[in-house]
C-alpha cells in the first residue's frame, strides 16, 4: 500500500505534502474548494462541470412520429430499408421519435442518421435487438489504409450519426484525410485571453448572437507553442522534439490528419456584450496568445439532438481479427455532431462499441459493451470535446482476446478535452490514452480489474497533455498500469486511487524533468467520491 506520495506544482493555495498527510480524509474537499475559487483556472484540475448534452441538461425527447413496423420492418427479413425510411420520415418533418417495438430485427447494412431532432427508441435493451449480419467492410465499403490497417478498427458504427455532407466528403476522400467539422465562414477574429476566462475580445460581434454554437479555432503553428501550452508549459514540453516525435500533431510537417493544423473547440456564446465583447458559456480551456492567431467560425453542416435509446446493437458473432485489421463489427458512432445522446444501449460482439469522432457535448447513460472480446469498447478521438459517459459497463468477454489482438477500454486521443467517464464498472480494459495528447479529461468513481492495453502510434506525439484527473478509482486486480500517472502526465492529479500494489504507470515517459503534478494514493475512498458531481453542485 502506498500513501502520501505527492509532487505538487508550486501554486498559491495548493495543498502541500505535509498538509495532505495530516488531513488526508478531507483532501478531496480541499482540492474541490481550490477549484471552486477559480473554475477553469486550477493548475491541476480541469473544469468538467459543462460536460454532456447541452452542458449537462437532460435530453429533450420529441413526440413519436413513426413506428418501424409501419414502414415494413418484420422479423426474419432485412429491415434496414424500413428503418431508414422511418428515420427519413421523421427527419423530413423536422424531427421526432421513431419507435422500434420489442423483437429482434435483422439488418444487413448500417443505419445512418443524418437529421437533427430524431430519436430511435426501442422497448428496452433486453427487448429490442438490432441484429447486424455484416461488418462495415462488407455492408458499406472497405477501409484499409496503405499500412493494411482498417480504419473501421477505431471509427464507424452500425448506427452512425453524422451529417450527409460529412459522409459525402469522407467518401470522396476515401476516408483518408479529414474526419472532423466542415467549418464554415469566419465570424470574428479573437484577441488574447487566459485559460479560465469567459469573456472574449473580438474584432466585431456583428455576426454573433447569444445561443450560437461556434468553433474557437487557434492555429497550431510549426513552432509547437500551442502544443507546449497544452502540455502544461512544463520544462520538458519545451525540450520535446515535436516535429520529429509528433509529426501528426505539428503543422507543416507532413502529418496525416489535417484537422490538427488547428485546435478546434466548439463553444456556445452565452451573451453578446456590446460591439467587441462576448461571454462564453464555459471557461476557456487554454490561453489565446497574440502569436497564435485565433478566430470564431461557423460550425458548418452538422447534426444535433439525436438520441438512441433502449435497444441492443448485436453484431453477428465472428472471430476477432488481429490488431487493427477489424472489419467493422461496430456499435454506435457519433461523428462531427453535437448535443446528442444514447441511453440504455448495449453493444454486443463488437470491434468498436461506442465512438466519439470530433463531437461536442454528447452524453451516454446506462450503456454496456458485452459479448466476445472487443478492440475499443469506447473511443474518444479527433478533437472530441466535453462528452459524458455516465453509468457504463464493460462486461466480462464471452470469448477471450485471440493471439495478436488487443483490447484498450476507455480510449482518449487526438487533442480531445473536457471528456468524463463516471460511475463505471470494467471487467475488461484499461484507461487507454492513444497519444496525440488529450488534455483536461477525467475518469471518476470507476471500478476496474485493469487488464487492457494502452496504444497509439509514436508518430502521434505524447500520451498526455495537462490536467488528466483520475479520481476515486478502485482497481481490483492490483495493477497500477495507466492509473497512477505521476511519472508520465504533466500538471495532472490522481486522488483516491485504491487497490494498487505498486507505483508507476508502466508507460514510457514523454517529457523530462519535473512534471509539476500531484498524486495521492490512499486505501479508502475520498470524501468527494465523484469529481463531476461535485463540480456540478458547485456550479
Amino acid at each position: 500500500m502506498l500513501l502520501g506520495t505527492a509532487a505538487v506544482v508550486p501554486a498559491a493555495g495548493l495543498i502541500t505534502p505535509a498538509a495532505a498527510s495530516t488531513a488526508r480524509h478531507d483532501l478531496s474537499s480541499q482540492l474541490l474548494d481550490e477549484w471552486a475559487a477559480a473554475p477553469g483556472a486550477h493548475p491541476l484540475i480541469p473544469d468538467i462541470s459543462h460536460a454532456g448534452y447541452r452542458g449537462g441538461e437532460r435530453p429533450r425527447r420529441p413526440r413519436v412520429v413513426a413506428n418501424v413496423k409501419d414502414f415494413g420492418a418484420q422479423p426474419g427479413v432485412d429491415a434496414a430499408a424500413a428503418f431508414t425510411a422511418a428515420l427519413r420520415y421523421a427527419g423530413d418533418r423536422g424531427g421526432g421519435t421513431v419507435v422500434v417495438p420489442a423483437g429482434t430485427y435483422r439488418l444487413d447494412s448500417p443505419l445512418w442518421i443524418h437529421w437533427s431532432n430524431v430519436v430511435l427508441r426501442g422497448a428496452g435493451r433486453d427487448r429490442t435487438i438490432l441484429h447486424f449480419t455484416k461488418p462495415l467492410d462488407e455492408s458499406y465499403r472497405p477501409n484499409l489504409q496503405p499500412s493494411l490497417q482498417s480504419r473501421w478498427s477505431w471509427t464507424g458504427g452500425q448506427i452512425w450519426v453524422m451529417s450527409a455532407e460529412r459522409k459525402a466528403k469522407s467518401e470522396a476522400e476515401g476516408y483518408a484525410t479529414s474526419e472532423g467539422w466542415l467549418l464554415g465562414e469566419t465570424l470574428a477574429s479573437v484577441g488574447a485571453a487566459s485559460r479560465g476566462q469567459r469573456t472574449l475580445l473580438v474584432d466585431s460581434t456583428e455576426h454573433l448572437a447569444a445561443g450560437d454554437l461556434v468553433v474557437l479555432e487557434t492555429d497550431n503553428l510549426p513552432d509547437a507553442g500551442v502544443l507546449r501550452h497544452l502540455a502544461g508549459d512544463v520544462a520538458g514540453a519545451s525540450g520535446y522534439d515535436w516535429a520529429k516525435r509528433a509529426p501528426q500533431l505539428t503543422a507543416g510537417s507532413g502529418g496525416q490528419y489535417i484537422q490538427y493544423a488547428s485546435l478546434q473547440w466548439p463553444v456556445r456564446i452565452e451573451a453578446v456584450l456590446g460591439e467587441r465583447l462576448v461571454l462564453l458559456a464555459q471557461p476557456l480551456r487554454y490561453d489565446l496568445r497574440p502569436s497564435w492567431p485565433s478566430r470564431l467560425r461557423e460550425i458548418g453542416p452538422t447534426v444535433h439532438d439525436v438520441g438512441i435509446e433502449s435497444l441492443t446493437i448485436r453484431n453477428e458473432l465472428r472471430p476477432m481479427t488481429i490488431h487493427n485489421r477489424h472489419p467493422g463489427s461496430n456499435g454506435l458512432c457519433f461523428q462531427a455532431v453535437h448535443d446528442c445522446w444514447a441511453d440504455d444501449v448495449r453493444v454486443e460482439n463488437c470491434d468498436l462499441g461506442f465512438g466519439f469522432t470530433t463531437t461536442k457535448a454528447v452524453t451516454l447513460t446506462n450503456v454496456a459493451v458485452g459479448g466476445r472480446s472487443a478492440h475499443h469498447s469506447f473511443a474518444c478521438r479527433m478533437q472530441a470535446h466535453d462528452n459524458l459517459v455516465d453509468g457504463f459497463e464493460i462486461e466480462p468477454f464471452t470469448e477471450p482476446l485471440p493471439t495478436g489482438a488487443l483490447h484498450h477500454g476507455l480510449n482518449l486521443e487526438g487533442l480531445s478535452a473536457g471528456n468524463v467517464w463516471r460511475r463505471g464498472r470494467m471487467a475488461e480494459g484499461a484507461f487507454d490514452t492513444h497519444r496525440a495528447m488529450p488534455f483536461e479529461n477525467v475518469r471518476t468513481d470507476i471500478t476496474l480489474v485493469n487488464k487492457g492495453t494502452v496504444g497509439g502510434s509514436t508518430a502521434s506525439g505524447p500520451f498526455f497533455g495537462a490536467r488528466i484527473a483520475h479520481w476515486n478509482v478502485r482497481v481490483t486486480g492490483g495493477a497500477p498500469y495507466a492509473i497512477d500517472l505521476a511519472d508520465v502526465a504533466p500538471r495532472s492529479i490522481g486522488i483516491g486511487l485504491q487497490g494498487l500494489t505498486s507505483a508507476g504507470s508502466g508507460l514510457p515517459r514523454d517529457f523530462a524533468g519535473d512534471l509539476e503534478n500531484a498524486t495521492y494514493l490512499q486505501d479508502t475512498a475520498p470524501a468527494v467520491p465523484d469529481l463531476y458531481a461535485a463540480q456540478r453542485s458547485c456550479s
